[in-house]
């Protein structure tokens, strides 16, 4: 073996280290750290040995070395967690394992070994976060209270994404990405004081679909209708199947006089609502019907500039609604207000028909300057031949 060759001298280590010689394993892979003192899994390969020849002081170095040379090296961060852990330096361990699980490829593929310290780290985490929680809501709880659940609700978001119970959730525009506006997921209902009138007109709006169901010819037809050749993606189980079926009032801004016609105390609750109202986009109002155990998958949509409302006509106990990091129930009678550009998806899981009344307006953020600005914007993009999708309400 030559004096100077790291390779050789960490393989006759290894060797060492498995034949259960570990003062033999620390001589040889000192001499390899010393012959490339830059390679991080050289300093993890000693730090292994000093470990089995019990030299706790040497293992915790020569794990510091390996990751001042490579600072997401998984195996590092996980024995240098794990030495921590045994010395009862719980913060110390788990600020490890934090930066461990940060540091991870989720595509990568783990032995059985590391597997199981990477679940290790995950439990010990999520009990950490579990006591810390307990304490904050304890701590919390009576300032909380006296606060309106609307007015705490980022606060409370910020409490949940710290202590790991919730993720972080952006706009994913697919046409139309409108810059600096706030990432809300559901809107506050402040924005949209009209929604009271929407609500008290539930009732007749519930009837005039009941009516339409009954009769049977309601021009349901598929919401997903890709046409062949198409890359279909996350909607294969929903493309043409009315499972998840829709019927317009409006679409992309073009009335639909017959079913208006049939429906006309809710065309005329539509007409007095501040709708989305860019030519050629929108507004968009359509029943929206998901048949029993039916899922839509996470999605999201066209644009940030407009807004999605649902109010909910019929929903069975059971049925779910996600926006980014919160899941909500549909109630019947109370509608709510969206992003839709934020990861989303719904549920039906029950035997029964849940059907919403689905419309957009303009997203409350934008100015009364900057709506007037994006109604020219899609305006001169139409007429100068430049393709923009219609505003998909998915």
């Amino acid at each position: 073996m030559a004096a100077d060759d790291p390779v050789a001298l960490n393989s006759a280590g290894l060797r060492a280290l498995g034949a259960g010689d570990a003062a033999t394993a620390v001589a040889l892979l000192t001499r390899a750290v010393a012959a490339d003192e830059g390679s991080a899994l050289l300093w993890f390969n000693l730090a292994t040995a000093h470990g089995a020849a019990g030299d706790r002081a040497a293992e915790r170095g020569a794990l510091d070395a390996a990751l001042d040379r490579e600072p997401y090296f998984g195996h590092a961060l996980f024995a240098k967690g794990y030495h921590l852990e045994t010395a009862g330096d719980m913060a110390g361990a788990l600020e490890m394992y934090t930066r461990l699980i940060a540091a991870l490829d989720p595509a990568e593929q783990h032995g059985p070994g590391f597997t199981a310290g990477i679940a290790h780290a995950r439990e010990l985490l999520a009990d950490a976060n579990a006591r810390i929680a307990g304490s904050l809501d304890t701590a919390l709880a009576e300032a909380r209270a006296a606060i309106d659940p609307a007015d705490r609700l980022r606060f409370d978001h910020c409490v949940d994404i710290g202590l790991g119970r919730r993720r972080i959730y952006h706009h994913q525009p697919l046409v139309l990405a409108y810059p600096y506006l706030p990432q809300d997921q559901f809107f506050d209902r402040r924005h949209f004081p009209w929604l009271a009138e929407l609500e008290a007109a539930t009732p007749v709006i519930r009837a005039e679909l009941a009516a339409l169901l009954a009769a049977g010819d309601a021009g349901f037809a598929p919401y997903v209708a890709y046409p062949p050749g198409v890359p279909v993606n996350q909607w294969a189980g929903l493309n043409r199947s009315d499972a998840w079926a829709a019927q317009f009032l409006i679409q992309h801004g073009a009335p639909n006089e017959g079913l208006r016609a049939r429906c006309p105390e809710t065309a005329a609750v539509l007409d007095r609502l501040p709708l989305f109202d860019c030519p050629g986009r929108g507004p968009v109002a359509f029943f929206s019907l998901l048949k029993p155990r039916t899922r839509i998958p996470p999605h999201t949509g066209a644009t940030n500039i407009r807004t999605i409302v649902h109010l909910p006509l019929i929903v069975p106990d059971g049925c779910s609604f996600r926006v980014g990091n919160e899941t909500r129930a549909w109630i019947e009678g109370s509608a709510f207000a969206f992003d839709d550009t934020i990861e989303h998806e719904a549920s039906n899981p029950t035997d029964e028909l849940r059907a919403v009344l689905i419309i957009d307006t303009w997203n409350p953020h934008l100015s009364m300057v900057e709506r007037d600005l994006l109604r020219r914007y899609v305006a001169a993009l139409d007429a100068s031949g430049a393709e923009l999708k219609a505003f998909d309400p998915r």
